[in-house]
This record gives C-alpha cells, sequence and structure tokens, in this order.
C-alpha cells in the first residue's frame, strides 16, 4: 500500500486544502499519515479539527511516496522551521513525488528545492519563489517532474486528482 505524509500546520492549515485530497487518496487506496509540530488536535481556517499521527520533526521522507504541504496562513509558520525544511529537501533527494499548495509552496522555496521549476502557489508568496530561483507561473495547478504545486483551496481537489495520478503510475 502507498503511503503519503501530509504537513498540516498547528493552526490556520486550510481545511478543503487537506481534507479533498486526503478524500481522493484514501479512496484509491493510499494511506494518508498526518504530520504536524504538535500532537495535540490541529485546527483549520474553518473549523475543521484534525488529530496528527505523527510530529513533524519524527517524519522521515523516506516511509513515504509523496511528502505533501498543506497550505493556509498557518503553513507561514514552517517557512523557517528547520525540521520542515529538511524534510522538503530529503523527499527532493530521494525523488519523491513532492508536493505544496497555496502558501506552503513559500516552504519549498525556502528549503531551495524549486530551484529552476516551474512553480505556482497562492499570490503572496510569488515574490519569494521567484527570489529563490523558481519561475511563478500563477497556473491553479503546476506539474514540473516530481513537484507539484497549486494556488489554492479552489484548485485542492485537482491538485490531489493529479497527485493520486502520479502515485497509481508508480
Amino acid at each position: 500500500m502507498k503511503k503519503v505524509l501530509m504537513v498540516i500546520a498547528h493552526e490556520i492549515f486550510r481545511d478543503e486544502e487537506y481534507l479533498q485530497p486526503k478524500e481522493i487518496f484514501e479512496s484509491a487506496g493510499i494511506k494518508v499519515i498526518t504530520a504536524s509540530s504538535s500532537l495535540d488536535p490541529a485546527t483549520g481556517k474553518l473549523g475543521s479539527t484534525v488529530e496528527p499521527d505523527i510530529l513533524l520533526r519524527d517524519s522521515r521522507a523516506e516511509d513515504y511516496a509523496a511528502v505533501i504541504f498543506v497550505g493556509g496562513s498557518g503553513s507561514r509558520d514552517y517557512f523557517n522551521d528547520p525540521d520542515a525544511l529538511a524534510l522538503a529537501r530529503r523527499a527532493k533527494e530521494q525523488n519523491k513525488i513532492l508536493a505544496s499548495i497555496c502558501s506552503a509552496t513559500g516552504i519549498l522555496a525556502q528549503a531551495g528545492v524549486i530551484t529552476g521549476k516551474k512553480v505556482t502557489s497562492f499570490p503572496a508568496e510569488a515574490e519569494m519563489i521567484e527570489k529563490n530561483g523558481a519561475h511563478y507561473t500563477g497556473k491553479d495547478i503546476e506539474i514540473d517532474g516530481c513537484l507539484v504545486t497549486a494556488n489554492g483551496p479552489a484548485a485542492a481537489a485537482a491538485f490531489g486528482q493529479a497527485i493520486r495520478k502520479m502515485l497509481l503510475k508508480e
């Protein structure tokens, strides 16, 4: 059974950016493990509560087929988080599917794993993305090799479908 890691902020993750892809993965028989900075219930912007399975600091990219960073303004807490940045770098080194949606693409920019890539995100992160050597497209979804990025909640289902399709090809 394929396993994916979805990283959410402890507070103010974007509910639909987590819940919609999670449902898509699980309906395809893909096991979802949720990581956060605390094992206490995490709270989404729209009020969802999620009990993380694992601490971010204990997450290992090699244990998963994909590492997915969920957006929302809380994801900005991970822009300078050494565990989040190391996880993104390790996923890239191992040629895992590496994905982010909305503001979470800033984590990948700060980790230095999107240099030379076409990416999209919440528009507020466009400047950071460009400064870190990537090409910001502003599209709903962008796929560049093993990298999948999306611009926000409206793209959550398509984001999940794109990752699912890549996982089922492997």
